[in-house]
Parts: C-alpha cells; sequence; structure tokens
C-alpha cells in the first residue's frame, strides 16, 4: 500500500502491535515517551524491575537497570522497563505480614499481564527479595518468552569489634536476647544500627537468598550472580552482560520454560537442601513447578533430602555469610559437589548457551583439601564440605507426617539442635502471633513446652504470616535447645531453633491443630519424620466432629478474597486454587 510505514519481517512478537498501518496508534504513543521509529523495529525487550526506593534488596535496582538497558541496546534491542511491587518480609513482620505471600501471586500477575498486553519480545527479570523472585519465577514459567534473571546480590556483612560478623538475622535474635536480660539496651541499639549496612538481600540463608541460588541453578542466571555483593562491580558487569544475553536468547527463541523441566528443578531443589535453604522453598518450588504442569509433592522434596548430603551452613545456623559462600566459590562450587557424587542432571541447560554440567565442571575443586590452591585455600574447604565429607548426611530440610499434619509440616532440620530431633512435650497452645509473642514476653514459656500457634494458614491468617519475629524470641532467650514451636503458618528462610511450619491441612480447614487443647503431648520425631498428638484415633475424630470453626477474621478488600481463593500450604499456596 502506497505510505505504508516500512514493516520489518514479522519475526517479533511486538511487530503485532508496532508494525504497520495497524501500529501507527501504538508507535504514537510510544513516540511521546521517546522512542523512535527505529527503536520500535528492534526487538522490544522487557526489563521487570522491582526497584523501590525503601527496602534495602531494591533500592539499588533502578542503577543496576541501567547496565541491563546498556546490553540491550548494544545487542541491537530496545530495552522497555517497567516496575512491579516490591515487599520487605522484614519490614512487614508482625500485623503488614498478611499481605506478604498474597503479594507473590500479585507479582506474578502483575509481570504476566504487562508482557502480555504489550507483546514484549523478550523479559529481563530484576529482582532480589523473598517473594519477588518465586512471583517472577511463575511469570516467566506462563508468558516462556526468551527470559534472563538478574538478582540484585546480597547486602555486605558487618565486622564487629569482637571480629564476628553481623546480618539481618542477628537482630532477630539480639531482640530475643534483650527480652530475655542477657543484653542491654545500648548492646540491642549496637545490632540496630550495623547489621544492616547497605543495600542487597539480607547476607543469611533466608528465603532470598535461597530463591538466589534455586534460580542460578535452574540456569536462569549468569554463574555467580546470586551471592555477588549487591554493591560490587562485578554484579554492573553481569547486569550488562545478562543484557546482550536476552537478546542472543530472543533472536535464537529460546524460551523460559527450556530452564524449569523436572531435572532442573531437581537439580535446584538439591542445591537448596545442600546449603540448608528457606523452608519457604516449599511453598514457592510446588508453585513455579505447577505453572509448566508438573507436580512436587512433599513426598518428592523429603525423598530428595535424603538422598543429598548438607554441604554448607551460614547464618544464623553457622558464623558464615553468603559473602563467604561466593568467595568460597559459590553456586558453583556446590553444583561441582554434587556432581562428583552423581547427583546432578548434567545436560539441563543453562546461561549462557550451556549446561549445568559444565559450570560444574568449571568449579571443579581438587579431591583434597590439601591440594587446593592458594587462590581458594582451605577456607573454600570449611564453608563447602566435600561431597565425600558432608555436615550432615541428609539435606536442609525434613517433612514430618502423622497425626497432627497428616498431609504434611515442614522443619529446617539443619537448624535444629541434635537433642531436639526428637522430643515430647505438653501443647502450650495459642491462637495467634501476637499471642505466642505475649507468652515469650511474660516470661510464660517453660522448657519442655511444645508452643501450638493455630489460624496462621493461608486461609485462617489469612495469608500465612511468617512467625520470625517469635523463632527469634525462642532461639535468643536461649530456648532452642527445650522448647518447640509448631504452627500452620511459616517461618523466615533463616529461622533456626526447632519450628515447624506449613502443618497440613490447617486449623481453619478443620486439621487437627485446631482441636489441641493445653497439657495435650506433642511428639516430634524429625528423624523419623514424625508429628503425632498424644491422643487416640478415636478421641482425635470425637473433638473434630465437635470442632466449630471460628469465624472469619475481619479483613477486608484483597485478603478476603484471597482467604477464598487460596490453595493448601502443602501445594504451594497458589491463589486461585483453594483448598478442597
Amino acid at each position: 500500500m502506497a505510505g505504508e510505514p516500512h514493516r520489518p519481517p514479522p519475526r517479533w512478537r511486538s511487530q503485532q502491535l508496532v508494525g504497520g498501518v495497524e501500529g501507527t496508534y501504538a508507535r504514537a504513543l510510544y513516540r511521546a515517551a521517546g522512542f523512535t521509529r527505529e527503536d520500535l523495529q528492534r526487538p522490544l525487550v522487557a526489563i521487570a524491575n522491582s526497584w523501590n526506593d525503601f527496602t534495602p534488596g531494591h533500592i539499588h535496582l533502578r542503577e543496576l537497570a541501567d547496565h541491563v538497558r546498556a546490553g540491550i541496546r548494544e545487542a541491537g534491542g530496545t530495552p522497555v522497563e517497567f516496575n512491579t511491587v516490591a515487599p520487605c518480609d522484614g519490614i512487614a513482620q508482625g500485623v503488614g505480614m498478611h499481605s506478604i505471600l498474597p503479594l507473590r501471586d500479585l507479582i506474578a500477575a502483575s509481570v504476566e499481564l504487562m508482557v502480555q498486553a504489550h507483546r514484549f519480545d523478550g523479559l529481563v527479570c530484576l529482582c532480589t527479595c523473598d517473594k519477588i523472585v518465586p512471583g517472577m519465577l511463575m511469570a516467566a514459567a506462563r508468558l516462556d518468552l526468551p527470559t534472563v534473571f538478574v538478582t540484585g546480590g546480597v547486602m555486605p556483612p558487618y565486622r564487629a569489634a569482637d571480629g564476628t560478623q553481623r546480618v539481618t538475622s542477628d537482630v532477630k535474635e539480639a531482640l530475643g536476647a534483650f527480652t530475655a536480660g542477657r543484653i542491654d539496651a545500648a548492646q540491642l541499639q549496637d545490632f540496630e544500627a550495623t547489621a544492616c549496612t547497605t543495600c542487597g538481600g539480607c547476607n543469611m540463608m533466608g528465603t532470598a537468598i535461597t530463591m538466589g541460588c534455586v534460580t542460578e541453578a535452574l540456569g536462569f542466571t549468569l554463574p555467580g550472580n546470586a551471592t555477588m555483593e549487591a554493591t560490587s562491580s562485578e554484579l554492573r558487569r553481569l547486569a550488562r552482560a545478562a543484557g546482550t544475553v536476552v537478546m542472543e536468547l530472543v533472536r535464537q527463541d529460546l524460551r523460559a520454560r527450556r530452564f524449569l523441566t523436572s531435572g532442573s528443578l531437581t537439580n535446584a531443589v538439591r542445591v537448596a537442601l545442600a546449603i540448608g535453604g528457606s523452608s519457604n522453598l516449599l511453598l514457592h518450588l510446588p508453585a513455579i513447578a505447577a505453572e509448566v504442569g508438573l507436580e512436587l509433592p512433599l513426598t518428592w522434596f523429603d525423598r530428595i533430602s535424603r538422598e543429598t548430603p548438607l554441604l554448607a551452613r551460614f547464618k544464623p545456623a553457622s558464623p558464615y555469610t553468603i559473602t563467604d559462600f561466593h568467595r568460597a566459590g559459590g553456586v558453583g562450587v556446590l553444583l561441582s559437589e554434587l556432581d562428583r557424587g552423581g547427583l546432578l542432571e548434567r545436560s539441563c541447560p543453562a546461561l549462557p548457551a550451556t549446561t549445568i554440567g559444565a559450570r560444574a565442571a568449571a568449579c571443579l575443586r581438587p579431591l583434597d583439601p590439601a591440594s587446593a590452591s592458594s587462590a581458594g585455600g582451605s577456607g573454600t574447604f570449611e564453608v563447602i564440605r566435600p561431597f565425600a565429607a558432608p555436615l550432615a548426611p541428609e539435606g536442609g530440610l525434613a517433612i514430618l507426617f502423622g497425626s497432627l499434619a497428616p498431609r504434611g509440616a515442614v522443619v529446617k532440620q539443619s537448624g535444629v539442635v541434635p537433642e531436639m530431633w526428637v522430643h515430647s512435650g505438653p501443647a502450650r497452645v495459642v491462637d495467634s502471633e501476637e499471642a505466642v509473642r505475649e507468652l515469650f514476653y511474660r516470661d510464660q514459656v517453660r522448657p519442655g513446652d511444645v508452643l501450638v500457634v493455630r489460624y496462621e494458614g493461608p486461609v485462617g491468617g489469612p495469608g500465612m504470616r511468617e512467625l520470625s519475629i517469635p523463632a527469634a524470641l525462642l532461639v535468643g532467650r536461649g530456648l532452642g535447645h527445650t522448647v518447640a514451636m509448631v504452627t500452620d503458618g511459616r517461618y523466615s528462610g533463616a529461622t533456626r531453633g526447632p519450628c515447624i511450619g506449613h502443618v497440613a491441612p490447617e486449623a481453619a480447614q478443620g486439621g487437627p491443630l485446631a482441636i489441641v487443647q493445653d497439657g495435650d503431648l506433642i511428639h516430634i520425631d524429625i528423624p523419623n519424620r514424625r508429628l503425632d498428638l498424644g491422643l487416640s484415633e478415636a478421641e482425635i475424630a470425637r473433638r473434630l466432629a465437635h470442632w466449630t470453626p471460628p469465624p472469619p477474621k475481619p479483613r477486608p478488600g484483597f485478603l478476603s478474597l484471597y482467604a477464598q481463593m487460596v490453595g493448601g500450604a502443602d501445594a504451594g499456596a497458589r491463589w486461585g486454587f483453594p483448598q478442597r
């Protein structure tokens, strides 16, 4: 047609909107934002950025995005950046926590719908923290476009005058020590003022770093990304390289789901288990896998954990930080040790244009720690243990079943002291996080107790709050060797101590947790994977028959809708897939 604007070959998806005569209106709007006609003839690559100006994990991502943009432009693409929300689990502790897990599914939807509405050709996910990384992984799985992840790195640790390193989790445990009178107000203030040093994800083995390591183990990031410090120049170079890599994926039409196969997910879970990763993994991985039609039941996680040795342990379960992990070789060395043990699916793809097996081979250490080079030193073998000499024969997480958890419960066994692997004690029952905090503050918790915190699940909360502060109070008050806590809520990825979460079915849905009474014996047996209520089946059935659900908590707005539409914790607490 005479006068028709030049139409590039219909190779790029974005041309559905900006190509030809039909694209005139869309081009006019883009040009109002400063784009040229030449820009719009190139592949349009979205940068989904979780920048904001108040959470440490995200305050630096606007600058990091500039490096991604430069890489995309250098490789012949046009970067198109948009933002999504980025909550901070730490800031939202307590009443704000109801909204945090629901945001994972909203982040997934926001990225998915923005990219689909504008028909972008590729995607770079720029993200850091607990719910943002899994939310963007869910979106990437739905979109199945050429996709690269750039995780935002970790906060450098603070080195105290006594030489110890401080990170975020130390603040929570200091709070417990203060309430028990073990440190004074000035010491608590010192922790508050020093432990969080600058931008970046929390420098501990919490959910943020766990999901970063999972993303790297899936092959979705460039090597080393998960454990780099947020302030480092290497992270900025990696961000620029990610921009060029995504353009290569766009040109070859290599899509996201190739990184989300059964083998890739198995590799990722093994990495998380080998480093004592977050129990929240068991919410996020099933939700991600479900987006590609795969089911990851809790029994599968437990089988993998029994097969996978614990090769590393980090704060708060050891003195080592994630920065120490990075200096020891990070995820690459961990992969090489798993490969040495024959536990790696080597053929799974990894960026850029390689395989997970090749990444592992590139990071292989000598068999004998004494022969380590001076560049690595024997310290690398202290931080990441050889496969043949693990910290423990099993991975960091265990799944418990029994009369108190018919559909399962989760414990971070790598953070539990051996004397609490088997424990029986009387129940102290409360119906909220606030109530269990009061037990601690009033010094009403006794050695041997099993604290039962119920109605904090996905429906009952609603939102499945993270009981991070109660768990830290338990350990900080010196009770981690004698007191256990059981809940249908969840814990921080960095929780340590005998804290069992994700009990399913949850109390609000008529799970046995709902009928526990003060003084009932609860039996915990981590080696045999049991969580039982010391009552007969007949008595449990009798109590359940007489149980009346409590009235729904008055939660106006989205949380009310969320409670009606959320699935169980044992299946990833996916919104839109309610429990049956």
